[in-house]
């Protein structure tokens, strides 16, 4: 049976183990704390603005293999975007993908930072500095079409995020290729920008890492995350002992 420690702002699933893999998944919930009012309908919380499909299941299942544990965001990133630094106003969104978010408009900005995100960001640095890995996996999911962008398809089946270190990409992004999936820079956004997790955990400490998004529709039901968590453990740790 896995491990699991819970707090408001994170779950740690398995147990940590040097040497071994981390899962990072701070989109892995759309839970929405009950004394918070996000002011937007219900349906929209089962979707990608609320929540990346599909990785929570894949990180559980992955952490069921022996020195694989993982970070899971326990709430929605509607309620705080760990993703982001904290001075960037999308940490707390009042609009996501064209949906407007009322009820993160006017409010205690700091305090939501301080409930959510500094913990998660804290127990991140706790989990690399005592138990580190051999490789950091950070694991998002995206849409084969974003609101915003209806003339625009990303068909790739995943698309690797980097900013200076590029070795986990590019070994993972040929791991890939071999098996027959398509593989890119993931777009419209790169790990060159929005990198809050690989500036400050791993590449600023020269920790490996690979991270990388899959599309949604590929992990939204069991099938397709036990293919995918299968698939990353194996990716896993040939990228891990190619860098090392």
């Amino acid at each position: 049976m896995q491990t699991t420690t819970e707090t408001e702002s994170y779950r740690i699933v398995g147990t940590p183990r040097f040497g071994g893999i981390l899962v990072v998944a701070d989109h892995a919930s759309n839970r929405v704390p009950g004394d918070i009012d996000l002011g937007i309908a219900p349906e929209l919380m089962d979707e990608h603005i609320a929540i990346d499909i599909g990785v929570a299941a894949i990180a559980e299942r992955m952490c069921a293999r022996p020195g694989t544990a993982a970070l899971l965001g326990n709430v929605s990133r509607l309620v705080c975007d760990t993703n982001r630094t904290v001075d960037d106003p999308a940490a707390i969104p009042e609009t996501s993908d064209g949906s407007a978010i009322p009820g993160n408009v006017g409010i205690d900005r700091e305090a939501r930072l301080a409930r959510f995100h500094h913990p998660f960001h804290d127990a991140l640095t706790t989990l690399l500095n005592e138990q580190p890995p051999q490789l950091t996996l950070i694991l998002h999911s995206f849409t084969p079409q974003m609101a915003t962008r209806p003339d625009e398809t990303r068909p790739w089946h995943c698309g690797v995020l980097y900013d200076a270190d590029d070795r986990g990409a590019r070994i993972a992004t040929r791991l890939f290729e071999e098996e027959g999936l398509v593989v890119g820079d993931q777009e419209p956004y790169s790990g060159k920008i929005y990198n809050a997790a690989i500036e400050r955990h791993v590449e600023s400490e020269g920790r490996p890492y690979l991270y990388l998004e899959i599309r949604q529709d590929l992990i939204s039901d069991e099938q397709g995350q036990a293919q995918w968590a299968e698939r990353l453990i194996r990716v896993c740790n040939q990228v891990a002992l190619e860098i090392a």
